[in-house]
């Protein structure tokens, strides 16, 4: 269904009902080439991660701006991207279960799709899948380069599980995936640089082992927004996988940036209205949990100097006004900064993409909760 009965293509943005989930198009596009100027000439593949987005409109926009594919992280986003016009989609996930190996395996037949995968029983199970649906699966060994999430160990168990790959009959052995994911919001620049240097020494240790043995090892793939400039830069990437430039948030704007590194613009925001002005120093807004997520702190209001978003509830977001200013009317619709992208999309069904204040498209959130 539509955002609301009340917004439609062509209102003004103070026209929208709220809460909405508000895109700025000029902001958006200047990101995406942004991106496709960094990357350009350095011999690295650009591979956008759309668990940011979850929007076929945006991939597309970003394939057509130079990227190779997309990442999804669950077989469900993937098949909504697919059925969205994407052709390229790279699974940056373990996937196990019978029911989704299948749906896995039979969307090789639709589009070019990789798993990645960290143990050996995982991969005999994978390729039962592929051996079942009559395909071969790429399959990307993960490393663990630091952020102690998913991955096997690098070196020797990381080989040994490429060759198991490499002996499957239903799989190709596709590479190395060596995220580092935690490194991403680390505040300081030189401390994002150490994290990234130590992951690139243990892909490229593994990298070596593995070709050694005469298995090529085509693609080494990772980064993300807070480190893209370094994988690139490192000489073992050459395949990388930011997501939030496409959008930012409050949480990424406090990484201090490196001179010369692009800066992406802020174009994701929650519109919302003041629902309640009971106190000079206190007003609610209509836009609490169920609208923005809080798992990386609350959101900021935008350019409103001494307005604070201070605490939510499930339908109420309290704003704290400063002495001095001028405190938000009665139905005044303000623009938020989310903390965190990602999980505040899959809140909503659509974005409202805006340019100049006035509603210029409607796009769905494609993959909107597909997490199975």
């Amino acid at each position: 269904m539509p955002p609301s009965h009340e917004t439609s293509i062509g209102i003004a943005l103070d026209e929208v009902d709220t809460p909405a989930l508000v895109l700025d198009l000029d902001a958006l596009e200047r990101n995406l080439q942004r991106m496709a100027d960094a990357v350009k000439g350095s011999g690295v593949r650009l591979r956008p991660h759309a668990k940011s987005h979850k929007c076929a409109e945006i991939a597309r926009a970003q394939i057509a701006a130079g990227a190779v594919g997309v990442c999804c992280q669950k077989v469900s986003e993937a098949e909504a991207l697919v059925a969205g016009g994407v052709a390229d989609v790279l699974v940056t996930n373990e996937i196990v279960g019978k029911q989704k190996l299948a749906r896995l395996a039979r969307l090789v037949r639709q589009a070019k799709v990789g798993v990645l995968a960290d143990d050996a029983g995982n991969v005999a199970d994978l390729d039962a899948a592929a051996r079942a649906e009559g395909v071969r699966i790429e399959v990307l060994v993960e490393i663990d380069v630091g952020a102690h999430r998913c991955g096997i160990e690098p070196g020797e168990p990381a080989l040994a599980l490429a060759r198991r790959i490499a002996a499957s009959r239903n799989l190709r052995f596709a590479g190395l995936h060596a995220y580092h994911g935690s490194a991403q919001h680390v505040r300081d620049p030189a401390q994002r640089r150490a994290a990234i240097a130590a992951a690139a020494e243990k892909a490229t240790l593994t990298k070596t082992l593995i070709e050694s043995a005469g298995i090529a090892c085509e693609t080494v793939t990772g980064a993300g927004t807070g480190t893209f400039m370094l994988e690139s830069a490192s000489r073992v990437y050459n395949e990388i996988q930011p997501g939030s430039y496409v959008f930012m948030d409050a949480d990424y704007n406090r990484n201090v940036w490196e001179e010369g590194w692009p800066r992406f613009e802020q174009s994701l925001f929650v519109l919302a209205t003041v629902m309640s002005a009971p106190a000079p120093d206190r007003a609610v807004l209509d836009a609490g949990l169920k609208a923005s997520s809080v798992d990386s702190g609350l959101p900021q209001v935008h350019e409103r100097p001494g307005v604070e978003y201070a605490k939510a509830s499930d339908e109420h977001g309290v704003l704290k006004i400063s002495a001095g200013t001028m405190a938000p009317t009665l139905g005044e619709k303000l623009l938020l900064v989310p903390g965190h992208c990602d999980p505040t999309v899959n809140l909503y069904n659509w974005f409202v993409c805006v340019r100049k204040r006035k509603v210029e498209a409607l796009w769905p959130v494609t993959a909107r909760g597909a997490v199975w």
